[in-house]
C-alpha cells in the first residue's frame, strides 16, 4: 500500500506539474486547431513528458524499495536491520530478579554467521548471543544456560525494563522480541520497508544476470536461442490463427447461415481462457511443438474471428450503396469496400491476438519444452532464481511491446485512412 500510495501521489504532482509547464507552449499542429477534442480519438495522443516521468518512476520505486546501488542511498526506503544488536532481559526466581543480555548479529544470507562471543556474567541469569540472517527469525530460549531456569520456577518478566508475558512482545531499537506460550523468546529483527530480494532483487542484479546468460546460456541453450524458439511460436501460432480466423470473421459478417452455424462456437470459445485448453491439447497433439502451436492457434483464432465480424459489421452502409449504384460487382465490392474498411478493426484484433499469444507462450513451455523464454521462466521458479524471472518477464515485455509497435506501424502505413469517414 505504501508504494502504491507514492505512485499515485506522484502521478498526480506530476500531472500538475507538467500541465503548469506547459500551460505557456501552445502546440502548432491540426489538433491545436479543432474546437472540440474530448470524446474526439484522433485528438488524443501521448503525452511525452508523463510516458517519461512513469518510467522514471517504477524505476525509482523499484530500486528504493530494493536497496538499488543505482539510485542515490537517500532515496532508498528504510532497510532491514543488519548488524549487532543488544538487549537485556529480566528473570524472576522465586522472589530473586537478575538480569541478563542478548547480543545478536543480524547478518545477510551470505555474510558473516558467527555467533558473538560474550562474557556469561556474574549472577544467576547468564548472558547469551544469538545469529539471525536477515528477514529471519530465531527462538532463543534464554534461560538454558542460566543458573537457575523455567525447571526451577525461573520466568522471563521484562525485556528491556518492559514487562512481558507469554503471549507478548516488546519493541527493541533493533528487532521485535515476544514470548512463546512456553516461555520462549523469539527474536524478529525489523525488516523495514525494503522488499527481500527472494521477493523482488534490485535492478542491478537482474542487468548482472541478463549479461551471465547472453554470455554463458541457460540450460545448453543461449539467451536468443530460448527467445528465438519462443517468438516463432507465437508468429507460426498468430499467423495460422489469423489465416483461419480473418475469413471466418468475414464469412460470418457477410452470411446469415455463416453467422448463424458459427456465432454460437464463436463465443462460446471466445471466454475459455486459453490454459484451460493445455489437457485436450496435450491429449490431442501431444506435448511437442505441435501442441504448443495448437494451444497458441486456439489464443488467437476467435479473436481475429470476431474483428473480422466486427469489420464487415461496421463497414458504412452509405459506401456500399454508392458502390452498388455505380455498378460494382459483389467482388468488387468485397474488394475495394468492405476489406479496406474492416482492416483497421482487424489490426486492432491482430494486436490483440498477438498480445493474448505472448500471455500463452508461458503457458505452451511448460510442458517438455526444452527451450523458450517461458520454458526458462518456470524453471527458474522451481529454483527460486527470481532474478531470472524477473529478467524472462522483461525481455517478454519488451518483445511483445516491439512487436506491438512494429504492428501500428504497419497499420499507419497500411491503413491511413483510419479515423476518417
Amino acid at each position: 500500500m505504501t508504494i502504491l500510495a507514492i505512485y499515485v501521489a506522484i502521478f498526480i504532482g506530476g500531472f500538475f506539474a507538467v500541465k503548469y509547464i506547459t500551460a505557456s507552449a501552445r502546440p502548432n499542429d491540426y489538433t491545436s486547431l479543432k474546437t472540440v477534442t474530448f470524446g474526439d480519438e484522433s485528438a488524443v495522443r501521448p503525452n511525452r513528458a508523463a510516458s517519461v516521468i512513469s518510467i522514471v518512476t517504477i524505476f525509482l520505486l523499484w530500486g528504493s524499495f530494493t536497496g538499488s546501488s543505482l539510485i542515490p542511498s537517500f532515496l532508498h526506503a528504510p532497510a532491514a536491520f543488519t548488524g549487532t544488536g543488544v538487549f537485556t532481559y529480566t528473570v524472576d526466581a522465586d522472589g530473586k530478579t537478575d538480569e541478563g543480555t542478548v547480543t545478536v548479529n543480524v547478518h545477510e544470507a551470505d555474510g558473516d554467521a558467527a555467533v558473538p562471543a560474550v562474557a556469561p556474567g556474574d549472577g544467576f541469569a547468564k548472558n547469551d548471543s544469538v545469529s539471525i540472517v536477515k528477514y529471519r527469525s530465531k527462538l532463543l530460549r534464554v534461560d538454558a544456560n542460566d543458573e537457575l531456569g523455567r525447571g526451577d520456577g525461573a520466568l522471563i518478566v521484562a525485556v528491556n525494563g518492559k514487562p512481558i508475558a507469554p503471549g507478548g512482545e516488546v519493541m527493541t531499537d533493533f528487532a521485535r522480541v515476544a514470548m512463546t506460550p512456553k516461555g520462549t523468546l523469539n527474536i524478529e529483527p525489523k525488516t523495514g520497508w525494503q522488499m527481500q530480494p527472494l521477493y523482488l532483487p534490485p535492478p542491478e542484479k537482474v542487468a548482472s544476470r541478463l549479461v551471465e546468460i547472453s554470455n554463458t546460456g541457460f540450460r545448453n541453450s543461449t539467451l536468443w536461442e530460448h527467445l528465438g524458439y519462443s517468438l516463432f511460436r507465437v508468429i507460426v501460432g498468430f499467423l495460422i490463427g489469423a489465416a483461419v480466423g480473418i475469413p471466418l470473421g468475414y464469412a460470418m459478417g457477410l452470411s446469415n447461415w455463416f453467422r448463424g452455424w458459427f456465432d454460437p462456437v464463436v463465443e462460446f470459445m471466445r471466454p475459455v481462457p486459453p490454459l484451460a485448453l493445455i489437457p485436450l491439447v496435450i491429449i490431442w497433439a501431444g506435448i511437442g511443438e505441435v501442441g504448443k502451436i495448437v494451444l497458441l492457434f486456439l489464443a488467437a483464432l476467435w479473436i481475429m474471428a470476431i474483428a473480422a465480424r466486427s469489420g464487415v459489421s461496421g463497414v458504412n452502409i452509405t459506401k456500399v450503396h454508392a458502390a452498388y449504384s455505380l455498378g460494382a460487382s459483389k467482388w468488387q465490392i468485397m474488394r475495394h469496400v468492405i476489406i479496406p474498411n474492416s482492416l483497421p478493426e482487424i489490426f486492432t484484433g491482430a494486436r490483440v491476438a498477438m498480445g493474448v499469444c505472448w500471455g500463452t507462450v508461458v503457458a505452451a513451455e511448460l510442458v517438455a519444452a526444452e527451450k523458450g523464454a517461458g520454458m526458462m521462466i518456470m524453471v527458474a521458479s522451481k529454483f527460486q532464481n527470481t532474478d531470472i524471472v524477473l529478467m524472462g518477464i522483461i525481455l517478454i515485455g519488451v518483445i511483445g511491446f516491439s512487436i506491438d509497435v512494429l504492428m501500428r506501424w504497419a497499420e499507419r502505413l497500411l491503413v491511413p485512412w483510419k479515423g476518417r469517414s
